[in-house]
């Protein structure tokens, strides 16, 4: 049960995660930053709040165990999201460079240009496209990095 209530609780940091980094980065696209600068900045700032949650209510110490130091906790906990974030980047070249995922949103690009939506071109909504599909395969593989790299303890 408590490895059930973990995943909810990832689950729901998770999805703050998102919100925080998918806004930063929506935003910066918006403003014509270049995807890769905007998806590393959304990164960044969404890594301290997964930090905050999980260090205080998902992965919380255990009686009995060795004390975490939290500024390794805090390391580790980058170092497992920057893998998340470096296979996102090279799922992000692939999406969008590569299969160029754009080119399959050209007729709800070209209805938002036609509705006075001048910045939700296809281009736009390909790179929002590409970043929520990263979601499916980052989110489980931090949750994996996180349990049982970043915040385990060793028994005492």
């Amino acid at each position: 049960m408590k490895n059930v209530l973990q995943v909810i609780k990832f689950a729901l940091v998770g999805v703050s995660n998102t919100l925080i980094s998918e806004t930063i980065y929506a935003v910066l696209v918006f403003f014509k930053v270049h995807y890769l600068p905007a998806s590393f900045i959304g990164f960044s700032l969404s890594v301290l709040n997964a930090y905050y949650w999980s260090n205080k209510y998902i992965f919380r110490e255990e009686e009995g165990a060795e004390k975490r130091i939290w500024w390794k906790v805090l390391l580790k906990t980058y170092v497992a999201y920057l893998w998340g974030y470096l296979v996102s980047a090279a799922l992000l070249v692939f999406w969008i460079d590569l299969l160029r995922i754009s080119r399959f949103l050209e007729p709800m690009g070209n209805w938002f240009i036609h509705m006075g939506y001048q910045r939700l071109d296809a281009k736009f909504l390909g790179d929002l496209l590409a970043a929520a599909l990263n979601l499916m395969i980052t989110i489980p593989m931090n949750f994996l990095l996180n349990k049982y790299w970043a915040y385990r303890q060793k028994k005492r």
